[in-house]
């Protein structure tokens, strides 16, 4: 109540001009509009003002210009500000003074694009670093609000690390560097990578300097290959090779690390610039070898995983890191080549026993077949001479057929042990590879585990019979199978082959007889031993042509003789008589004397 006392009346107040709407006291209604719109800003229409945040919520933003009522704003055109608050100034665009509604429409979007390609080009000219909103996706990176205009970042400008996941940035508010501007076509590229690389060169410089070999640091993965793992140390990377993350074979570098996993790791190497380092994670761990059983010997038994396969072998791991290598002749008694992997495939688990075993080296012999008895052990007991078996070619040599009885024993028969009769040039002419064959043991050679083997063993030698048969001058009908260089095969009964040389092939008419012809040939010689038996047709002939001119000279002759034995009979008769007694007489005389 006191206050009201305090309030005195204008003694001059026109109240009849107030009632009338006249007059304010001595001014005009016309004088104090003029005054009230003179303490406001004169707006015009399509204008860029800056006014002040007033109030804000989600869905819009309240500008006040200096007009006699405040604009409005969207929210939505300041998402590339999202620190924007209260009493911040902003720069809008007049749209439209009033409303129907008496509201000032304004813009701030407009008032940004009406000066945004100056803005731009100052800042890539004063190397300036911008906000941008990242409004969405598109081919290759991202489309970014820069001052209201659409740039482009591309991928690889986002960050100084691979980018695996775009979308985690649409939406979002970053700095950024404006690093191109095509005047022509209106196009801007940003680049965020810009901003960090310098930081990180200096960290660089600061980390490298410190790099030494055997140093342990903790690094993140930041890249996985089918080769390696490369590893960000806080600015520079280092690479793990595949052969470097274990002690034990490794696939891929997925099976050891993951993305984004911290690991320590220890500085292997780099180059004299420091640009590339070599980190190794194995190292970390001792080596397998050397927490190896120190029991473990020659002659024990193992079991491990197949590794790796080769031709020659398989590696196995008996322990992560430390593998032994089985040779493909220690898988099986067998001599014959096979390749390792007819016995056994990567992951097979395998028992081995140990064959050496070199520590300081680190390497191992491992072998299979010795599970096994060694077949050649008790040979004689087994396949003793004169035992009979069956056996299977395995290969063929030009003296002879390898043949396997069992597995691990291997035998070879000989060219001439295949046949009795036949003359075999290659062993391809009698049997063939895979096929069995009977055989008799005809020798052991334990030493190098080989036998002696015989197949025409198995039957009596017909040589013994063919002695009496084709005995020297007897005569035979034979076939020519095949004409050589030296003379010509000839088939004769009983499936034996005899040979005749050309001069014995000629014919009673001079000719030469050729393959096919069916002739009598007369045995010249006979060797049992060597099996040859060598013929000739033309002694046929010409024997029996100097049988008949030997018959005929000795008939001659005894017709001779016995004409001479006629005219001399009876002079004979007496003149021996007379002769006898003329004898004796000398004979007395000679006596006398």
């Amino acid at each position: 109540m006191e206050n009201l006392k305090n309030i005195q009346p204008i003694e001059n107040f026109d109240w009849d001009a107030l009632e009338k709407g006249e007059s304010y006291g001595n001014v005009s209604k016309e004088d104090l509009e003029k005054t009230y719109d003179e303490t406001l800003n004169t707006v015009k229409e399509k204008e860029v003002v800056m006014g002040t945040v007033t109030a804000m919520n989600k869905r819009e933003v309240v500008v006040n210009i200096g007009f006699k009522s405040d604009g409005v704003v969207p929210m939505s055109e300041f998402r590339y500000n999202p620190d924007l608050k209260i009493g911040d100034q902003v720069e809008v665009y007049i749209e439209s003074q009033e409303d129907k509604k008496g509201q000032l429409i304004l813009s701030h979007k407009k008032a940004r694009a009406s000066r945004s390609w100056e803005r731009v080009n100052e800042a890539l000219e004063n190397d300036e670093i911008i906000k941008g909103y990242i409004k969405c996706r598109t081919k290759g990176g991202m489309i970014v609000d820069v001052f209201g205009i659409e740039a482009f970042l591309p991928g690889s400008q986002i960050d100084v690390k691979p980018i695996r996941d775009y979308d985690v940035f649409v939406g979002k508010t970053m700095e950024f560097k404006i690093v191109k501007i095509n005047q022509e076509f209106k196009n801007v590229v940003v680049s965020h990578k810009a901003l960090i690389e310098a930081e990180l060169e200096q960290q660089k410089k600061d980390i490298i300097s410190k790099l030494e070999k055997g140093q342990v640091l903790e690094g993140t993965v930041k890249n996985i290959t089918s080769y390696g793992v490369f590893i960000d140390l806080g600015g520079v990377d280092g690479l793990i090779h595949i052969t470097d993350l274990s002690w034990g074979r490794v696939s891929h570098p997925e099976e050891i690390v993951h993305l984004d996993e911290k690991i320590n790791v220890v500085i292997l190497d780099f180059d004299d610039e420091k640009k590339r380092i070599a980190l190794g994670l194995k190292q970390l761990t001792p080596h397998p070898w050397d927490a190896l059983d120190p029991n473990l010997k020659v002659g024990d038994h193992v079991k491990g995983k197949v590794v790796v396969m080769a031709d020659y072998g398989a590696f196995i791991e008996i322990a992560p890191g430390v593998e032994g290598l089985i040779h493909v002749s220690e898988m099986s008694w067998t001599q014959h080549l096979r390749s390792a992997q007819d016995f056994m495939k990567v992951g097979d688990e395998v028992e081995a026993v140990i064959l050496t075993l070199d520590r300081e080296e680190r390497k191992m012999s491992l072998g299979i077949k010795q599970l096994k008895p060694d077949p050649w052990e008790n040979i004689e007991e087994r396949f003793p001479v004169g035992s009979r078996h069956m056996a299977k070619v395995r290969n063929f040599t030009n003296f002879g057929v390898f043949v396997e009885i069992e597995e691990g024993v291997d035998g070879l028969i000989h060219i001439s042990d295949l046949s009795w009769t036949k003359k075999i040039k290659h062993p391809s002419e009698f049997t063939q590879i895979g096929a069995d064959i009977e055989v008799q043991v005809l020798e052991i050679d334990k030493e190098n585990r080989r036998l002696s083997l015989g197949h025409k063993q198995l039957e009596e030698n017909p040589w013994d019979v063919f002695e009496t048969v084709f005995t020297v001058g007897s005569i035979h009908e034979g076939t020519i199978v095949e004409m050589l260089d030296k003379g010509a095969v000839i088939a004769l009964p009983y499936g034996v082959e005899g040979f005749a040389t050309p001069k014995h092939l000629v014919k009673e008419d001079g000719s030469q007889a050729q393959v096919d012809e069916k002739l009598p040939f007369k045995v010249i010689e006979f060797n049992k031993e060597a099996k040859r038996i060598i013929l000739s047709h033309s002694r046929v002939f010409e024997d029996e042509q100097k049988n008949a001119k030997r018959e005929a000279a000795a008939e001659k002759k005894a017709k001779h003789n016995k004409k001479e034995d006629n005219i001399l009979s009876t002079p004979l008769e007496k003149t021996t008589l007379g002769d006898i007694e003329e004898l004796a007489a000398l004979r007395d005389k000679l006596s006398g004397k």
